[in-house]
């Protein structure tokens, strides 16, 4: 299944259909085919668990996967809340700058990049609309260190776009925001949250915070030559 792009909203990925059938080669490089036509990105994302020929399918078309693990959370197992994060039902500009700034430098390792690159991104930056709820590690005296976002549909809500500062790192701000989305979500009704994780060691980050691995999402993108 390829999801259209409609207006100006977001570009999705392919997935396969469930249940469905084996996809192959062919299948994949048809998918990729029609996206290039469409002018959106080539990107396909399913459970791996659910389609488990597609890894290779995707991998002999040309595409590298991210196999990521994807988690649902206990709410009995979520800490207390933490004193300095807020959640929002509008998006302030340091989710987009926090964010980017973040995933710029992958992982959970401190780095230099921190409040004065985030400062100089904020005075260029412009507001976004939203349809979702955000959260913000807001610090007395630093700003916001970190980020994150709640996308629902139903009753169900994905947890996205975790990032923290690399200057701010190994402070628990991260999962602190990912805590604080997921009691909001339940709070308001939802039945199941869930995220998917960017390696094994962001997975234990949201295994603190009560989460627990059920699967792999696998992420699938074009091979980038060197």
């Amino acid at each position: 299944m390829l999801f259209v792009q409609a207006g100006d909203g977001y570009p999705y990925y392919a997935r396969p259909r469930f249940p469905g059938g084996l996809p192959t080669v062919a299948d994949v490089l048809k998918v990729r085919a029609r996206q290039r036509e469409l002018d959106v990105p080539e990107a396909l994302e399913w459970v791996h668990e659910t389609t488990p020929e597609l890894l290779d399918a995707a991998v002999a078309a040309g595409m590298e996967v991210l196999q990521a693990p994807l988690m649902v959370l206990d709410p009995e197992k979520l800490p207390e809340p933490h004193p300095h994060v807020r959640v929002l039902d509008t998006r302030p500009v340091e989710v987009s700058v926090v964010a980017q700034l973040a995933f710029s430098s992958p992982g959970t390792a401190t780095g230099d990049v921190g409040v004065a690159e985030r400062d100089a991104a904020l005075a260029e930056a412009t507001p976004m609309s939203t349809r979702h709820r955000h959260a913000v590690a807001d610090l007395p005296g630093e700003g916001v260190l970190a980020v994150g976002t709640a996308q629902r549909a139903g009753d169900v809500v994905e947890i996205a776009g975790i990032g923290t500062l690399p200057s701010a790192r190994r402070r628990g701000l991260g999962g602190a925001v990912t805590a604080a989305l997921a009691r909001d979500a339940v709070e308001r009704g939802a039945e199941l949250v869930f995220l998917s994780a960017g390696s094994l060691d962001v997975a234990r980050v949201y295994e603190r915070v009560g989460f627990r691995r059920v699967g792999t999402a696998c992420i699938a993108s074009p091979v980038v030559s060197a």
